[in-house]
């Protein structure tokens, strides 16, 4: 059963028991202020405007959660790591916010089942559900505050879903990879960019290629150059890993 039905103005009405379940098995508690979650769950592609002209969805509790999970990692990495660096505590928090990364989690946690958008499953945007995940976060933080919502993160998402072993051992900037083997190669390195406006999801998208001595090395797209630098990156890495010996 759809947790949400269309109106025929194009909002969305839901089904306020069924998700009102779907969400308890999520957070693990009930929560009796359920309208600020269904916005968490409104992608930016399903928007909707009420009669007094405000703009429905979850672009906003999406701005509010990203702040709300950097603070949330950087308090626990604070009290984790007591005699780490800024520089650790940084790259580390870096690696947990990867869209890649907060995407698995959202999609672990079940909440590419109660996502309302207009994107097929089939779209090369990533961050849909990375994007869920930080609107529900900030609908936590709104509602519960931040002790609750940093312990609910930590305990029922954080732990359960990541190691945090494998991500301190784990160097995933493939940006800083790349640059590291162009300089002890003494090759020359170019990234092209190009961006369009996506009109289903009402923003731009970016796509970048990274080439080596004039050959494409690796492609990549995401909400910001940055984003599409670094699939890019992690393509042209693996491209790397697989040159021969005497050339890699």
């Amino acid at each position: 059963m759809s947790l949400f039905r269309k109106r025929n103005n194009g909002s969305y009405i839901p089904n306020r028991q069924e998700f009102a379940s779907s969400l308890r098995k999520i957070i693990g508690f009930r929560t009796f202020n359920l309208r600020i979650y269904e916005v968490a769950f409104i992608h930016r592609s399903a928007s909707f405007t009420l009669p007094d002209g405000q703009r429905i969805n979850n672009e906003r509790l999406e701005f509010l959660g990203d702040s709300v999970l950097d603070a949330i990692l950087s308090d626990y990495l604070f009290e984790k790591f007591p005699e780490a660096n800024e520089g650790f505590m940084t790259k580390i928090r870096s690696r947990i916010v990867n869209r890649d990364i907060l995407n698995q989690l959202a999609i672990s946690m079940g909440l590419d089942k109660i996502l309302v958008s207009n994107v097929s499953s089939s779209s090369s945007i990533k961050n849909l559900y990375g994007d869920a995940l930080e609107a529900l976060i900030g609908a936590l933080f709104l509602d519960k505050g931040f002790k609750k919502t940093k312990n609910l993160f930590i305990k029922r998402v954080f732990n359960k879903y990541l190691n945090l072993e494998t991500i301190v051992g784990t160097d995933t900037d493939y940006k800083s990879l790349v640059f590291e083997w162009i300089q002890k190669h003494k090759s020359n390195l170019t990234f092209t960019h190009k961006e369009e406006f996506d009109y289903k999801l009402k923003k731009s998208v970016f796509s970048a290629t990274l080439m080596i001595n004039g050959e494409v090395f690796g492609t990549g797209s995401g909400v910001s150059k940055k984003e599409a630098e670094q699939e890019a990156s992690c393509k042209a890495w693996t491209k790397i890993r697989e040159l021969p010996a005497e050339i890699a």
